[in-house]
């Protein structure tokens, strides 16, 4: 007799993860593989991070459980990186510690929303958000971004519904896009939630990964915003799994009961580690510039077919490539990536895991690598592209 398998629960896959899962199963068998898939940095964390998680391991104290929102004094030093890059406070009883970015989406949502409700989102965006909600049985509501209209989500649009949606959350810089938003379109971003009863929630995870200037947070705009941030980027600490959400005051006291039953708290060591993440800002600062140099490489050396009309990669580290010029014959982005991969040794990772509508027609490259292996990535790229294209 078949046992139960839940039927609710069944959401698409995170295709970014699953094209890691391919390459790393090729690199056993001896591959050569040049990495364009996955948004993690090449570099380590500062010296002084490793150094400060090496000296908790021998302290006892830091053997035993966290408080679910974190210890105070990493939440404390969180609050003086605001106040160090946007001139403001937060309370540190209004941050919590998370157990990555991922996680305090989950709490977010569970604690702002009741199932059936409508949470708006951009569409390309993280596949992450749209699936988490489903997971939770909240409903999506995709808000297109065009190159037309620069990427951005038009608010305009939830404006003629005629059903408001409960929520909203944005990104800024955005995956894919890499699009940043700028003060003024953030704060009437934060004005129009707060006018029409919408909960945002900001996505501030890339912040620090821009190449003209750093974006503002909504943290200067709104009160009851929910603030999302990581130590994966900016930070080099993804395998660290840690993350944290600066919250509103009508939130607190659900979001840390959520915590403290879905995880009891976040690793004491990482958070100890995380502390000295802060330290200096000058270390990591210079990976900024070695991304943006990644980022020229590509646009410099791929052809301009390959590119297409593409987003304008102003933060983070990736390019959403527009492939409706390369052929007359309309190219499938899975069929594509996974020739790429098997024929010239090159992961990306196909735009439809950003937007089932029309992702079929974009590539997501992530520029965090090497500056080598990036210029290596154009090279094959740029020889097995002609004889692919001849298939078609």
């Amino acid at each position: 007799m078949a046992l139960k398998v839940s039927t609710t629960n069944r959401i698409p896959p995170f295709l970014a993860m699953e094209m890691m899962n391919a390459t790393r199963k090729l690199e056993v068998n001896g591959a050569d593989l040049m990495h364009l898939e996955i948004g993690q940095p090449s570099t380590p964390p500062p010296p002084a991070v490793l150094q400060a998680l090496s000296k908790s391991l021998g302290n006892p104290q830091t053997h035993g459980y966290s408080l679910a929102f974190g210890e105070m004094p990493l939440r404390q030093r969180i609050a003086a990186h605001y106040q160090d890059w946007y001139g403001c406070r937060p309370d540190p009883d209004n941050i919590a510690v998370t157990l990555g970015s991922s996680l305090g989406f989950t709490l977010a949502f569970l604690g702002a929303f009741d199932r059936g409700d409508r949470i708006a989102l951009a569409n390309p965006g993280y596949p992450a958000y749209r699936n988490i909600m489903l997971a939770l049985g909240l409903e999506p509501v995709l808000l297109p971004s065009r190159a037309a209209e620069g990427w951005l989500p038009r608010l305009k649009s939830l404006a003629n519904d005629s059903k408001l949606p409960d929520g909203l959350l944005l990104a800024s810089p955005a995956n894919p896009t890499g699009v940043v938003m700028s003060d003024v379109e953030l704060k009437h971003v934060c004005q129009w939630c707060d006018a029409n009863g919408v909960r945002l929630i900001m996505d501030e995870i890339y912040h620090g990964l821009t190449f003209d200037k750093r974006p503002t947070s909504a943290v200067l705009h709104s009160e009851s915003a929910i603030v999302i941030n990581s130590f994966s980027k900016y930070f080099c600490m993804t395998g660290w799994r840690l993350g944290w959400m600066i919250l509103p005051d009508d939130l607190l006291e659900i979001t840390e009961r959520l915590a403290q039953n879905l995880y009891i708290g976040p690793s004491r060591p990482m958070q100890e580690g995380a502390m000295a993440a802060f330290d200096d800002y000058n270390i990591l600062d210079q990976n900024v510039l070695r991304y943006q140099e990644n980022r020229d490489v590509l646009l410099r050396d791929l052809p301009s077919e390959f590119l297409g009309d593409m987003a304008p990669a102003e933060g983070a580290f990736y390019i959403y490539a527009d492939l409706k010029q390369l052929s007359k014959t309309a190219l499938n982005s899975i069929d594509f990536t996974n020739a790429l991969l098997k024929e010239a040794n090159v992961a990306c990772t196909p735009g439809v895991d950003f937007d089932q509508e029309l992702g079929h027609h974009y590539l997501r490259l992530s520029y965090a690598g090497e500056t080598e292996e990036i210029r290596n990535a154009s090279r094959r790229i740029n020889s097995w592209l002609p004889s692919y294209l001849k298939t078609l």
